[in-house]
């Protein structure tokens, strides 16, 4: 099969960067009106150029949400199991080094967080954890997603990323969709913020989404962490990735994510900070040249960003969220991944999509169960 690798060794960013910042009106306009395509068109609508130009971005990006995905929010929630890591990653919380409290959720435990989330409406989960491959093992995550997969509409993972065969055996222990960001995109600034662990290959990180489709995952979620690398660089390459998995892996529903940096336990701040204009102009870049992927919004942003940016071009949110092992039952702020910018519950966000006309939407498809777990 094809590799994305292969495309992105040949790209050369820096010159996408430039030509972006050279971006003229004509080309704005031209990127606006469909008379470009690719990254030329990408490059020119997270221009300098273009952000003079913002309410006619989002203009254009809120038609073509509502054209593709109606008036449709759909709500999920992560449910951490274990913030232990090997990983020594200098912009997060749960690296090896960090004083956070390290705590790893038993079955039992898991399962009273997820009655929570289910009391609560969510249908949706999204399974978190650090990067330890003996504590959060093949047999431990098979384990708990057959426990959890008859109660859930569907459940994602963002864990370490996995063999073929390892993901082969989620798939059918009942795992429908994976998250992975690269974190940056720029290998140097890679190395420099990934200082041990299995985390410091890039390449095997940057294969992940073609393993997880080879092995039947039907949503793959990607996307870079901004504020380590200049924000421009790694839109370009998210985008690029994002359109090649559309066009290579098309069995798989492709999801893009636009977390900034946020304020975590002996972590370092952003190296490259990201206003709220420009993820602002992000968003409607990646909805005007990537019509139909699901865009994602987490609770990183606080609610009053959040509110403006729903109508944007987001199609699935996160609420009420914890980021620390058991945070729905016993919340414990020292052993958080991240600062939640967002602590509205789910229905107070869900009310407040509701005033501005969304349907909020906690389940969008029955599973299908095996016998075994009907039985």
């Amino acid at each position: 099969m094809t590799r994305y690798q292969d495309l992105f060794d040949r790209t050369d960013f820096d010159e996408w960067v430039g030509r972006s910042l050279a971006a003229t009106e004509g080309e704005v306009s031209d990127a606006l009106n469909g008379r470009s395509r690719g990254l030329a068109r990408f490059a020119a609508l997270i221009s300098p150029a273009a952000a003079s130009r913002l309410e006619e971005l989002a203009f254009r990006s809120r038609a073509i949400t509502r054209q593709r995905f109606g008036r449709v929010m759909q709500m999920y929630a992560p449910l951490y199991l274990s913030n232990e890591c090997i990983d020594t990653c200098t912009y997060c919380g749960f690296s090896r080094e960090s004083s956070i409290r390290r705590v790893t959720l038993g079955v039992a435990a898991v399962e009273r967080e997820a009655a929570l989330l289910r009391a609560q409406g969510f249908s949706h989960l999204l399974l978190v954890s650090g990067e330890h491959p003996r504590i959060v093992s093949q047999n431990y995550l098979e384990e708990i997603v057959d426990r959890l997969r008859p109660q859930f509409a569907s459940i994602a993972i963002e864990v370490a990323p996995q063999r073929e065969e390892a993901y082969r055996r989620l798939v059918e222990a009942g795992v429908d969709s994976v998250t992975v960001y690269q974190e940056t995109y720029d290998r140097e600034v890679y190395d420099r913020v990934h200082l041990a662990g299995r985390k410091k290959n890039f390449d095997w990180r940057l294969a992940t989404a073609e393993r997880a489709a080879a092995a039947g995952i039907k949503r793959i979620n990607i996307g870079a962490l901004l504020g380590l690398a200049p924000w421009r660089r790694d839109a370009l390459a998210v985008f690029q990735h994002a359109g090649w998995m559309q066009r290579v892996l098309w069995r798989t529903q492709v999801a893009v994510s636009m977390p900034r940096l946020q304020g975590a336990t002996d972590a370092i701040d952003a190296l490259h900070p990201v206003s709220d204009a420009q993820l602002c102009q992000y968003i409607c870049a990646l909805r005007i040249s990537l019509p139909d992927a699901a865009l994602v919004l987490s609770t990183r942003e606080d609610a009053r960003l959040r509110d403006g940016l729903f109508g944007l071009g987001i199609t699935h949110v996160s609420a009420g969220s914890h980021t620390e092992p058991g945070g729905y039952e016993s919340p414990d702020r020292d052993a958080e991944q991240f600062d939640v910018a967002d602590g509205r519950s789910a229905q107070e966000v869900a009310h407040r999509l509701r005033d501005q006309g969304f349907e909020v939407v906690w389940k969008d498809w029955e599973p299908v169960l095996s016998g075994r777990a009907m039985a």
